[in-house]
């Protein structure tokens, strides 16, 4: 008889998802009633939260903003973990488990620790300032301190190590022996990598960016530290208001507007991913 040791996980799994749910509803309920001010709430279930917040620009900038720095995030992941996750993937000397080994040993790190870390590197008087100022290509010291720029280099050292690990799973599962047999009939490696490995990742790469995206979406601590309350996304704005503000239902609502907008948002790429897929099977 073979065991169900797949059972042992209903009870976390159950327990998990009542915390996860309950505590949500409980918290997103109260987007449905005005928000009073100093934590005080109406007694009337209405959308009236709803209609203030998306009629303002200042909550729609700020939702812009979170999908931008979010999207680019996930893009330079990547562009940046590809390459390196399928060069460990494809190596042969034990130099692979070692890099690999490293990678995951940075995820151990927290992120607080990461972004202190890049302020310092990126202060006035650090080492890339020192390096483009002795080389001369800049005149005056840059920061990356308050700007998009900066909360998109915090959230790709929060989202690269992940990203080069899942990637290195995807490059894993493709036999080595079809790029081999491709270059034995006459492909050249480009041709390989664009023929051969990059339509078989391709379904979980998307998957995997989709992942990376959502992480970005709900990141707290870069854009809070990197964007040096000069430019807010809606994790930051959500903390704001709740915690200084003491305005419950409107960060609700924020919350729920940001929930939303991620689904909506995986849901369109899964879609357009299935009409890449079909018009493939048509062209060929």
């Amino acid at each position: 008889m073979k065991a169900r040791w797949e059972l042992f996980l209903i009870p976390s799994f159950v327990v998990s998802l009542v915390l996860m749910v309950g505590s949500q509803f409980f918290f997103l309920r109260r987007s449905f009633y005005r928000d009073l001010g100093f934590g005080r709430i109406g007694k009337q279930f209405e959308l009236t939260n709803y209609i203030n917040v998306l009629s303002d620009s200042f909550y729609l900038d700020v939702l812009w903003v979170t999908v931008q720095v979010s999207f680019l995030a996930a893009l330079f992941t990547l562009v940046m973990g590809a390459p390196l996750a399928y060069l460990i993937a494809r190596m042969r000397s034990n130099w692979a488990m070692v890099l690999l080994a490293g990678i995951v040993v940075s995820t151990f790190v927290t992120i607080v620790i990461k972004v202190f870390g890049l302020i310092i590197i990126f202060s006035a008087d650090g080492l890339v300032n020192k390096l483009l100022l002795g080389s001369g290509l800049l005149s005056d010291p840059f920061t990356i301190l308050g700007s998009k720029s900066g909360i998109v280099v915090g959230l790709l050292h929060f989202t690269l190590g992940f990203g080069v690990l899942l990637l290195y799973g995807i490059f894993q599962t493709i036999p080595r022996s079809l790029e081999e047999a491709a270059q034995i009939l006459g492909a050249s490696r480009a041709r390989v990598h664009w023929r051969v490995v990059v339509p078989l990742a391709l379904p979980a790469i998307t998957i995997g960016s989709i992942m990376i995206f959502n992480m970005c979406m709900g990141a707290f601590t870069s854009a809070a530290l990197l964007g040096g309350a000069r430019v807010l996304t809606l994790p930051v704005l959500i903390e704001r208001t709740v915690i200084l503000q003491v305005k419950y239902s409107t960060g609700a609502t924020l919350a729920a507007i940001l929930l939303v907008s991620v689904v909506l948002i995986n849901l369109f790429s899964v879609y357009l991913l299935t009409r890449l897929r079909a018009t493939q099977r048509v062209i060929t």
